[in-house]
């Protein structure tokens, strides 16, 4: 097949409620598309008894499960791909030391930020949602720094998730903040391929050119919830048309 990420760390299972697919579906259609080190970042669970607020991720009784099978998978396809076991985090304050807590029982080797929301139980809404009101983006660029700061999170998914429609000076200015703050820590940025697949507003081709500009390392994420996700081309060759077209300093590795 055609040229294709070389390494991929945002990959979910089922476990989530909102991504399909067994485990080993996802390391064979990884290895299919010529992926040398496959790294799984289901969603991490929130540390509460209310297993509402664990809608679209996975219980707290199924981190065994995950940990248990992405490690046989890591075992058994040894020789044919490098597997590591992570997960993707949203960031609440109150919670953070009882989220750490939880990982901690387990061997896990990397932790990725994903801020889908601004507050535990989503009531504050998705970020992804479009709005003008300039608090919603000035709050989700504090909660990615605040998070960020604690060195808890190997990278920033998905860095344009957040759907401000208002004004572009305003946008800019706060997004620039992000990505001089990333830029300061050496903390990459995901350009998300499954965004592009679903045509989703991001990735946002206004917001890498300001990368571009800032000189911000960005890492390639599939962001699989579909083995079937895994290996589409048309997707990747947007991503290399954007790094080639803002010069953009690309990592493969965490």
């Amino acid at each position: 097949m055609k040229s294709y990420v070389k390494n991929n760390y945002h990959t979910h299972t089922m476990r989530c409620k909102h991504a399909v697919g067994e485990d080993k579906e996802y390391v064979e259609a990884a290895i299919a598309a010529g992926i040398q080190e496959l790294g799984f970042s289901d969603h991490i669970p929130i540390p509460v008894d209310d297993e509402r607020m664990n809608r679209i991720r996975m219980s707290r009784a199924e981190v065994d499960d995950y940990m248990d099978s992405i490690l046989s998978l890591k075992r058994e396809y040894r020789n044919d791909i490098s597997i590591k076991v992570g997960f993707e985090g949203e960031y609440y304050a109150p919670l953070f030391h009882d989220q750490m807590k939880l990982l901690e029982q387990y061997p896990y080797d990397y932790l990725i930020l994903g801020q889908h929301f601004l507050e535990v139980d989503g009531e504050g809404g998705y970020t992804g949602w479009e709005s003008k009101d300039k608090k919603w983006i000035t709050t989700y660029v504090d909660t990615c720094v605040e998070a960020l700061e604690t060195g808890a999170y190997s990278y920033l998914c998905h860095p344009d998730l957040i759907h401000f429609t208002g004004d572009d000076a305003y946008w800019n200015m706060e997004m620039r903040r992000l990505c001089l703050y990333c830029k300061e820590k050496n903390i990459p940025m995901e350009y998300n391929l499954l965004g592009a697949l679903e045509g989703r507003h991001y990735p946002s081709e206004r917001f890498f050119a300001l990368a571009g500009e800032v000189g911000n390392e960005i890492i390639i994420g599939i962001d699989a919830h579909d083995p079937k996700q895994i290996g589409k081309i048309e997707p990747y060759e947007k991503a290399l048309d954007i790094i080639e077209k803002y010069q953009l300093k690309v990592i493969d590795r965490i």
